[in-house]
């Protein structure tokens, strides 16, 4: 490309060789002689400062573009790289030409020099990325995908695309969103019963809330998936946790029993961290500063530990101790809440735990049922800090088991045939586990909403833009 990025030109060295330079203006300062602007292009946390100097001279027709420009115009400059006395940069460009891109006018651009809370961002989502913080949390964002997809595939990982449209509902809990051609406002007023075998599909169809059933069946034939895509949640929970659409990472392995499958959660994490903090240095070093406190020594701690793997039976005796302190009383059989999460991680063992064994009634139909017949082979990965970060399990291989399974919980043993049909037709162990991206990146940005590193949140009567 013709373009070179503000990241590159910022560690060129200054030679004195003429580059142009494209991006929007954060400031403009001006004394008697000098006009100083600060350009950025996202490419990077840094911008580059363009000085123009009218003791040299300047054209009355660049004055008159000069006046015009304000935070937040898009400029082309050009002029020649040279070492910069300003402090935190090396260079920047003595500029003989700025062309004016296009303007951002004082009384109407949102985002002038000033502090904007992270609730009025919101409102402005197709703007904020031009912010310092949702500038880093795309970098961040890009960098952790890119993570993701180099970890499965130096270890031997296909990537499954499965379908966002689906007739079956993998965790069982009903909140799902239904996708429909029927005219539902016809339907309403004509007070008939719907009629699917008239829909698109010809049967009950939703947006998917996990692409692990479908990933099952590539893990059983080539060993090793994952998926990496949107799941949907028709969750009425106006959360600081929760989003009714968000992307999940879910490797499928086949051959691998739940040792097997804590290790590679544990390996997957530490990659992860390990990733941003080498790679990410300058805008976690922005989070650290300036979103979390201490984030960079939290997440290096976690790099560095060994996860403790306790079982739900051990971790409730733990909880059970001090279940005074606690808002949500702790008992055997119940859910684990966050605060229980933290707990296990910053007090009692203060380093990442893995919980295995948990009550088969909390769990969902698909997980391998222990001996005891109380617990299934679950496991959740729990980080100092934010709790669960990883939820797994091995599955169910035994067919009859499956099959009874379902019925308990009154599903549908005919949705799920296909499915069946993994245990009927060489069944073999098999373990995966699902870590959501939006949970990762709020754990490694320290940002405080999962509205704030997702694009455009969708959320219970949110669905701007």
């Amino acid at each position: 490309m013709k373009t070179r990025l503000v990241r590159e030109i910022l560690v060129s060295e200054p030679d004195g060789r003429r580059v142009t330079i494209y991006g929007w203006v954060r400031t403009k300062r001006e004394t008697k002689n000098l006009v100083f602007l600060q350009v950025n292009d996202g490419s990077c946390f840094a911008s580059i400062q363009v000085t123009l100097d009218r003791d040299k001279g300047i054209a009355p027709e660049l004055e008159a573009t000069l006046k015009r420009i304000s935070t937040g115009a898009s400029v082309q400059a050009t002029g020649l790289l040279v070492p910069s006395p300003a402090s935190g940069q090396a260079v920047e460009v003595q500029a003989d030409s700025v062309v004016l891109l296009g303007e951002a006018p004082v009384d109407t651009y949102p985002l002038q020099k000033k502090n904007h809370s992270l609730e009025f961002l919101r409102e402005i989502a197709h703007l904020r990325p031009r912010t310092n913080t949702f500038g880093a949390v795309a970098r961040m964002r890009s960098q952790m995908s890119y993570a993701v997809h180099t970890f499965f595939q130096e270890r031997g990982f296909n990537y499954v695309h499965t379908p966002i449209i689906t007739a079956s509902d993998c965790e069982g809990a009903g909140e799902m969103f239904q996708v429909t051609t029927l005219d539902l406002d016809r339907l309403a007023k004509s007070g008939k019963d719907v009629d699917f075998s008239q829909d698109f599909f010809g049967k009950p169809a939703n947006l998917t809330v996990s692409g692990q059933l479908e990933a099952e069946t590539y893990a059983t034939a080539v060993t090793r998936v994952y998926t990496f895509g949107p799941t949907f949640r028709a969750e009425n929970s106006n959360t600081t946790r929760h989003l009714a659409e968000f992307w999940m990472i879910e490797p499928e392995t086949a051959f691998c029993d739940i040792a097997d499958n804590m290790d590679l959660a544990e390996e997957f994490v530490k990659y992860l961290l390990s990733w941003a903090l080498e790679k990410c240095a300058d805008d976690m070093k922005f989070f650290d500063e300036r979103i979390q406190k201490g984030l960079i020594d939290t997440l290096t701690a976690v790099v560095n530990s060994d996860f403790a793997r306790v079982t739900y039976t051990d971790a409730m005796e733990d909880l059970l101790k001090n279940a005074d302190s606690f808002e949500f009383k702790p008992y055997w059989g119940c859910d684990l809440q966050s605060e229980h999460e933290r707990y296990l991680t910053e007090t009692v063992h203060k380093r990442p735990v893995i919980v295995t064994d948990y009550p088969k009634e909390i769990k969902a139909f698909y997980m391998k049922q222990n001996p005891d017949g109380k617990t299934v082979r679950a496991m959740d990965v729990l980080v100092p800090g934010l709790g669960e970060l990883i939820g797994g399990s091995e599955r169910e291989e035994d067919l009859a088991k499956l099959e009874t399974r379902i019925k308990e919980l009154g599903l549908d043993v005919k949705d799920y045939w296909w499915y069946l049909d993994l245990r009927r037709f060489g069944t073999v162990p098999h373990s995966g586990f699902g870590l959501g991206f939006e949970r990762l990146l709020l754990y490694v940005t320290g940002m405080g909403n999962i509205r704030d590193v997702i694009p455009y949140p969708r959320a219970p009567k949110l669905a701007e833009f």
